[in-house]
């Protein structure tokens, strides 16, 4: 293009003030424009998606929506061959690993890094203020109506016990022996790893009541979604990502919205399909 440019400008440098010769410099110039223009921004969109800023901006989170994913659609298949305990122990570690990622990420690589929308402190632009006002008061009465359950996400919880046969269990009024002392059952102990937010409500993800028979009185936030709290938590986080100036800051406080469409999509189809849930048809 810049050698195109200098050729039609030799070629009609003696035109002066010819307004017909000059016609195609004016043309190629603007052709030129246009087309440096487009390169230009084609080249700060490439540069910026593939900037560590922005890699460690979506790496976090993508890798904590995809393990998720992995895990809990082959949980059958990992649970025959880890048992409950051991799918359990891989998923916290794996959803552990992805979350301090998504931690680090924030503090150290992504918070108030270039390219910056506006000055870092500067005043925010009335409509990214307003339409975060809108999201976040949305996300807000949302999670005031659907907040996740707090849980420490290591507890020490009892193991089911073997049923025990008819004629080997002990008279209610206590063993008549020393050999029906040696059957009595022992209760058995053993860490349980869980997720320390507890996002979710069994009659609105399945649909049906308590027993899990009939279909269950949903109300609320029930009635719109199956995961109010994974949205409320999605759209505080968008109304927050319009107050920075910083992009990269802006595609971190986003991706809890992914987290929501697609982990909830995701829930939805393996309940349907009878994987870790039940879910009624619709």
């Amino acid at each position: 293009l810049d050698q195109l440019l200098l050729a039609y400008t030799e070629t009609y440098r003696n035109c002066n003030n010819d307004a017909h010769c000059r016609r195609p410099v004016s043309l190629e110039a603007s052709i030129y424009a246009k087309e440096r223009h487009k390169m230009t921004t084609t080249k700060a969109f490439s540069t910026l998606i593939t900037s560590p800023s922005m890699k460690w901006a979506a790496g976090g989170w993508t890798f904590f929506i995809i393990e998720n994913l992995i895990l809990s659609e082959n949980r059958t298949y990992l649970i025959d061959n880890l048992g409950d305990d051991g799918y359990h122990y891989l998923y916290g570690a794996l959803s552990t690993t992805a979350m301090a990622t998504v931690g680090y990420a924030y503090v150290r690589k992504v918070r108030d890094t270039a390219p910056l929308l506006w000055v870092v402190g500067g005043p925010v632009p009335k409509g990214a203020m307003v339409s975060s006002f809108a999201l976040l008061s949305l996300g807000l009465g949302m999670a005031s109506q659907s907040f996740p359950k707090f849980q420490i996400p290591v507890v020490l919880a009892s193991s089911p016990q073997n049923e025990i046969e008819p004629e080997s269990t002990p008279s209610a009024i206590g063993p008549s022996s020393a050999a029906d002392v040696a059957t009595i059952p022992t209760a058995s102990r053993a860490w349980k790893v869980r997720c320390p937010f507890d996002f979710t409500d069994s009659r609105a993800q399945t649909g049906m009541d308590e027993i899990g028979k009939g279909a269950a009185d949903i109300h609320g936030l029930d009635r719109i979604t199956r995961h109010p709290g994974l949205w409320a938590f999605g759209l505080m986080g968008v109304g927050n990502a319009l107050l920075v100036p910083s992009i990269p800051q802006r595609v971190w406080l986003s991706m809890p919205l992914m987290v929501a469409w697609i982990g909830g999509a995701h829930t939805d189809s393996r309940h349907r399909r009878g994987m870790g849930g039940q879910l009624r048809p619709e």
